[in-house]
């Protein structure tokens, strides 16, 4: 109960702000229409016996352009290097 009450107000702080920009999504198409964007992580050995991790989102879909340009987001996330 604890992460949902947070959960519903963040959702329902998106829906507010895509309706502000004239977007009709409900909560269950927009859910439909984000999870086809994804983050996809490669993990390469180095030859120091460390881990090198690049993490990258896909290219946004034609239909969540104007999702982010009415949140106020990129499109798409940098790469981020993680070493361990």
């Amino acid at each position: 109960m604890f992460i949902s009450v947070p959960a519903y107000q963040f959702v329902q702080t998106i829906l507010q702000r895509l309706r502000a920009h004239d977007t009709q999504e409900s909560c269950p198409s927009l859910r439909v229409v984000l999870a086809v964007q994804r983050r996809v992580t490669a993990s390469f050995m180095k030859t120091d016996v460390r881990t090198l991790q690049l993490r990258k989102a896909t290219r946004p879909e034609p239909d969540l352009v104007p999702l982010y340009d009415a949140l106020g987001l990129k499109p798409t996330c940098g790469v981020r290097k993680l070493i361990s």
